[in-house]
């Protein structure tokens, strides 16, 4: 698929058949992941593939955002090894993870996937359940799966405001 359409027709899916994913289609996702940039090339990503009934029933225990999803992927970094911006209040942490999950988001678009980026957890209490490192935090979990019938994008999904609304030239 083009990439201009790839993000065009990329969608929050929010209702999944159930269908496996294939593991080539999975290892393209997460190979997309590996590649994406990171301050300082430190890639402290952590990708968990969660897709056994016990695994997805921890996911179900702290968010109904799964939408049925036969795979979950959860984002986290380990907070060890970042990188601390100029000044110290920032540092690499949730900017890489974020950069890595959506070069997968738009991977599973490209594979023929669906995806959801969730964010409507408690991040401690999945790490608990899942017993994380306590020097990793989850930044988010990707649904990933197919769409099942009659699922679509939200209504407003092809509206966008303007660039001169988004957009300033200094």
């Amino acid at each position: 698929m083009e990439f201009k359409e790839v993000i065009k027709t990329r969608y929050s899916c929010k209702k999944f058949s159930g269908r496996q994913v294939e593991d080539e289609k999975l290892n393209a996702v997460l190979e997309a992941g590996r590649l994406a940039p990171t301050a300082k090339n430190l890639q402290e990503q952590r990708i968990y593939v969660l897709r056994s009934p016990e695994l997805l029933a921890k996911v179900d225990a702290v968010t109904p955002c799964r939408y049925n999803a036969p795979a979950v992927l959860a984002v986290a970094f380990d907070k060890t090894q970042v990188f601390t911006y100029p000044g110290g209040k920032r540092d690499s942490g949730v900017e890489d993870a974020t950069i890595v999950a959506t070069h997968m988001i738009l991977a599973a678009a490209d594979a023929g996937l669906d995806s959801c980026w969730i964010n409507f957890f408690d991040p401690d209490q999945l790490a608990r359940s899942l017993d994380l490192p306590e020097n990793e935090e989850v930044l988010m979990l990707m649904d990933i799966g197919y769409a099942a019938e009659g699922a679509g994008p939200l209504p407003n999904h092809s509206s966008r405001k303007p660039l001169n609304e988004t957009v300033s030239y200094l």
